[in-house]
């Protein structure tokens, strides 16, 4: 038996199936490194806290921030969903987060934080959008934010507050959940939140003096898999990214149906999304153009991990996927395990959303987005520290 084959019915028998090729990372090889999220390490969850969220040994939680209610002289929004982080020249860090609420009720708010970690403000980025849920932060300090409604736009924002937001209409129109940025080449991956959504890449065809890519001039792409299903990935130019002629989803016959696009994320020359249809969790390996599946419900008899939604990682390679429902937990995949690294008890009909680590690494932040009473106006959001 060739290596391959071998490593391929490894990862079968935890349930891990790529038909394509493996992607070389933490959770499918033997990492070099071990990681302090590792399920031996963490160890399982212990009883709820004071906060009612379950952590293992070692962990604790802080609640940050309640929708509607003051911190500073800021109004925390309602329905708090993707989020991010960002590093202050100060040496401080600020955490950026959605409201996913109707009508130009949404946008985004900051909370910044002091280089020993504490609150010293709060503040809007954007206002009057519509449904802002997932979108993605850039190396060079903006956030991303998403609109997730037909013919959504993409906003680019300040997370500092300085600069006023700037709609991306080059990003294309279409029901926009999240956006992650190749860091090698410089180019965009987007989700789309729909049954038979794409997954659209975008090129940039002109640079800044700081080499940064122009998010106004350049061009959409979706992904077509060449056998039909997993494998290799060829890409399509969009004829119509602003959805004159019809739906972007619509253009191509040839473009990949992928159920529901949720989170997505770039590590180490590798494309990680989700599908809540499936509750699948997907790699796209850039250099070889090779599409695999991470994790498929399906080959579990009791799956730890349903409702994938977004997702974010460690230096390490471990992934973190937040659940939308399900067990109200965010769940680690990791040197072919799959284990959940906190649950949020009493909180069934709310979402976890927005994971993001500090700067350092040594806080997780996230929200439920709907709190104990399962309304919009009831988010909390949270921070974790202990031994990432």
């Amino acid at each position: 038996m060739d290596k391959f084959n071998a490593q391929r019915r490894k990862a079968m028998q935890y349930g891990l199936m790529s038909l394509g090729t493996f992607v070389g990372n933490s959770f499918l090889t033997d990492s070099l490194q071990a990681s302090p999220l590792s399920k031996s390490a963490l160890g399982s969850l212990r009883s709820p806290d004071h906060n009612g969220i379950r952590l293992p040994k070692g962990f604790s939680s802080r609640i940050l921030a309640r929708s509607n209610k003051k911190v500073f002289d800021h109004t925390w929004h309602a329905a708090p969903d993707g989020g991010a982080v960002f590093t202050a020249d100060d040496g401080g860090w600020v955490y950026v987060s959605n409201c996913e609420m109707e009508n130009r009720a949404g946008g985004a708010g900051a909370l910044r934080f002091n280089p020993q970690g504490e609150i010293a403000g709060a503040y809007s980025i954007l206002r009057n959008t519509t449904r802002n849920c997932a979108g993605g932060h850039t190396p060079w300090k903006t956030w991303l934010s998403c609109e997730e409604i037909d013919r959504g736009q993409v906003w680019e924002c300040d997370p500092f507050g300085v600069q006023p937001p700037i709609v991306r209409t080059a990003l294309g129109l279409f029901k926009h959940e999240a956006v992650a940025v190749d860091t090698a080449h410089l180019q965009l991956y987007l989700t789309e939140d729909e049954p038979d959504g794409c997954l659209y890449r975008y090129t940039a065809n002109k640079f800044d003096d700081n080499g940064n890519p122009s998010l106004e001039d350049g061009y959409l792409e979706v992904a077509e898999v060449v056998d039909g299903g997993i494998g290799k990935v060829r890409w399509h130019r969009l004829p119509d990214p602003l959805a004159q002629s019809k739906p972007t989803r619509k253009q191509l016959k040839n473009a990949m149906r992928f159920n529901g696009g949720e989170g997505i994320w770039y590590h180490e020359k590798v494309v990680y999304f989700t599908t809540k249809g499936d509750d699948r969790v997907w790699a796209y390996h850039v250099e070889d153009r090779q599409l695999s599946i991470v994790y498929n419900p399906a080959f579990y008899l009791w799956p730890v991990l349903s409702g994938v939604d977004n997702i974010t990682a460690n230096k390490h390679g471990d992934l973190l996927v937040a659940e939308d429902e399900g067990n109200m937990q965010i769940v680690i995949i990791s040197n072919n395990e799959i284990y959940p690294l906190l649950q949020i008890v009493g909180q069934d009909r709310s979402e976890i959303t927005g994971p993001a680590f500090s700067p350092d690494g040594s806080r997780l932040y996230f929200s439920s987005q709907r709190g104990i009473s399962g309304r919009s106006e009831d988010g909390i959001t949270y921070e974790i520290t202990g031994p990432f």
